[in-house]
C-alpha cells in the first residue's frame, strides 16, 4: 500500500485539476452499480474511453467494500474523481473508520476477498487515508496518452 506524496486536498501547482466529481450514494447494494456505470461514463466523457473499464471495476470494489464494511445507518458513501494532467484519481469514502482496510489471501474456497487484490493490480498508486469521521480509499491511475475527443453523434 501507498500513501499519497501530500495530503490529496492539497492541489499541486505541477499537475492542475482538469475535471473533478463527486457523488454521495446510500449504502445499498444497487448504489454500488450506479456508482460503477456513472464513473465508466464520466470518465469516458473526460476523453478517456481507454480507463472506462478499469474505472468501473475499482469503482465497484470500492463501493461494494464502503456498503459491505463501512456502512452506517443514515450515512452515505461518497465516490469522487478527479482528473488531473497526469493522472486520474478515484476516491470512496465512507463513515466507518474503526477498520481500514488491507488486501487479503483468500483461499480457493472463499467468495469474497479478492477486490483489494484486484485493485491493487490496477492502480498505479493506492491507499487508505484516515478522515476525522470513517476512511477513504484512494487509488490513482497514470494517464498514458492525452484525451480522446469522442464522436458527439456516439456519446
Amino acid at each position: 500500500m501507498t500513501f499519497a506524496p501530500q495530503d490529496p486536498r492539497i492541489p499541486d501547482p505541477n499537475d492542475p485539476v482538469v475535471h473533478h466529481d463527486r457523488v454521495d450514494y446510500a449504502p445499498f447494494p444497487k448504489s454500488v452499480t450506479f456508482a460503477r456505470r456513472y464513473a465508466a461514463k464520466l470518465v469516458a466523457h473526460w476523453g478517456y474511453p481507454a480507463l472506462a473499464d478499469d474505472t468501473a471495476l475499482i469503482v465497484s470494489e470500492l463501493a461494494g467494500n464502503a456498503v459491505l464494511h463501512g456502512g452506517v445507518p443514515g450515512r452515505h458513501f461518497r465516490v469522487q474523481l478527479t482528473l488531473t494532467k497526469n493522472l486520474l484519481r478515484i476516491a470512496v469514502s465512507d463513515a466507518k473508520g474503526e477498520r481500514l482496510p488491507r488486501p487479503r489471501r483468500p483461499t480457493a474456497d472463499d467468495n469474497f476477498g479478492r477486490g483489494l487484490l484486484i485493485v491493487r493490480a490496477l492502480a498505479t498508486r493506492w491507499g487508505v487515508r484516515e478522515r476525522t469521521v470513517g476512511k477513504e480509499v484512494w487509488v490513482e491511475l497514470d494517464l498514458a496518452t492525452g484525451p480522446v475527443e469522442l464522436d458527439p453523434d456516439l456519446q
